[in-house]
């Protein structure tokens, strides 16, 4: 992995002086080397209010509501000025995405129950081309492994009564409510619960970038702006899990059903799943600027031995997205099941380690259902379930060893990097 973080001290200013569009979105990111007491005396004198920690083991970082939420830029240059105070940011508002879903895999119809190392999960799950693609079910019987260690997963939460998941799921937490446990179906109002409860049916849109086996009420009633990123916090575990059967997955949500989350609360998360003994972190999203809130607390999951992974992108661009450009990170971009760079993911060396598929995958979808969706949120899940693989086989991988093992893959384009997942080969790196 390579050094290729940008200092963001250089757009501070200009994002810091633009108003707030909202505010929803006037939060600060503040670093107090002289700890919570100090911030707290100082947040009246200046117009603002201390309104929680990030998590940070020394306990100096800590996110800022101003009172006036139209002056955050004002209260950002007078928060510099002060003494024990070394770095403030806007506490920027994140966004999921996901490109349009070119057509409903047939696979995402075969429901046919089958054993998945002790848990039933659908047939189509198990055989949809991306498997064979990265040859999981050849690294497992050959290697004889299946995963361990607990991947935490920061999303949109994940639902813990489903089938193929329940197992091996630990408990979470919500960070968005600030609660114990990380369940995705909290957000949902009565009546969506009830007809997404009821039996599936036949795979319909769900919307343009979701097909799932859900009843045509339920499709109707996720089509609420919402509901734009309910299911991507199950869907990313459920990738996962198709890699990595016997790791324990633990649920960070850190997204709101609506796909929206903050990004203190993505920060909040690594530092919980580098405390929770996570071994590997898999982050399926990605923000145009960087942040150096987020960057140490990369730099201190890396320290201690945690494997980072995130998604390139959507854009279809070689440019730099965050956390996948950040040192320590593994950027995952997503390829075609003929071998090809998908036509939306970001590329290059700047943003991307290795690719793996993420065009029309199937995965596990909230109450029993499954999904297909595309994107380098799929993609990244891959590589994040490699990571578990290899840690199964070598117990004292640190982050660069899993990162060098994996950047054994297939080479199909530059834009790759080192090329396309191949968790054989990966595998096969550290256990010769």
């Amino acid at each position: 992995m390579r050094s290729r973080y940008v200092l963001f001290a250089t757009l501070l200013v200009g994002i810091a002086l633009a108003p707030a569009a909202n505010a929803q979105q006037s939060r600060l990111i503040v670093r107090d080397t002289l700890g919570l007491g100090h911030l707290s005396a100082l947040c009246p004198l200046l117009g603002c209010s201390v309104l929680h920690g990030a998590g940070d083991p020394l306990q100096q970082v800590f996110v800022v509501s101003p009172t006036n939420p139209l002056d955050l830029g004002g209260l950002l240059n007078i928060l510099l000025a002060q003494i024990g105070i070394t770095d403030v940011e806007p506490d920027q508002l994140l966004s999921l995405a996901a490109p349009p879903l070119s057509f409903i895999p047939q696979v995402l119809q075969d429901n046919v129950p089958t054993d998945y190392y002790g848990t039933l999960v659908w047939n189509g799950y198990l055989s949809q081309p991306a498997t064979s693609i990265v040859r999981i079910a050849e690294t497992q019987n050959q290697y004889n492994v299946s995963g361990s260690g607990i991947v935490a997963d920061i999303d949109t939460g994940v639902d813990p009564t489903h089938p193929a998941l329940a197992l091996v799921l630990l408990p979470g937490y919500d960070f968005t409510t600030n609660s114990s446990g990380a369940s995705e179906t909290g957000g949902l109002d009565h009546s969506t619960i009830a007809v997404l409860d009821s039996s599936g049916g036949s795979p319909i849109y769900v919307s343009p970038s979701l097909a799932s086996t859900v009843t045509q009420a339920a499709a109707t009633a996720l089509s609420n702006p919402q509901y734009a990123g309910f299911g991507h916090g199950t869907m990313t575990a459920g990738i996962i899990h198709l890699v990595a059967p016997t790791a324990r997955i633990l649920p960070l949500k850190a997204f709101s059903a609506s796909g929206t989350g903050y990004l203190s609360d993505v920060v909040r998360a690594i530092y919980y799943a580098t405390a929770a003994n996570s071994r590997v972190i898999s982050m399926s999203f990605s923000f145009s600027s960087s942040s150096a809130a987020m960057a140490n607390a990369i730099n201190y999951a890396d320290a201690q031995g945690v494997i980072c992974v995130a998604s390139s992108g959507n854009n279809g661009e070689a440019i730099q997205v965050y956390p996948a450009s950040l040192n320590h990170v593994m950027g995952v971009a997503s390829t075609s099941d003929s071998d090809t760079l998908s036509s939306f993911s970001n590329y290059g060396s700047q943003v991307v380690w290795v690719g793996a598929p993420g065009e029309n995958i199937v995965t596990t979808y909230p109450y029993d259902n499954y999904a297909s969706s595309s994107g380098t949120s799929f993609s990244a899940p891959f590589v994040a379930g490699t990571a578990a693989l290899l840690l199964n086989a070598n117990p004292t991988l640190t982050p660069t060893t899993a990162a060098n093992a994996i950047a054994n893959a297939k080479y199909i384009s530059s834009a790759l990097d080192h090329g396309r997942l191949d968790t054989y080969l990966a595998v096969g790196a550290v256990t010769q």
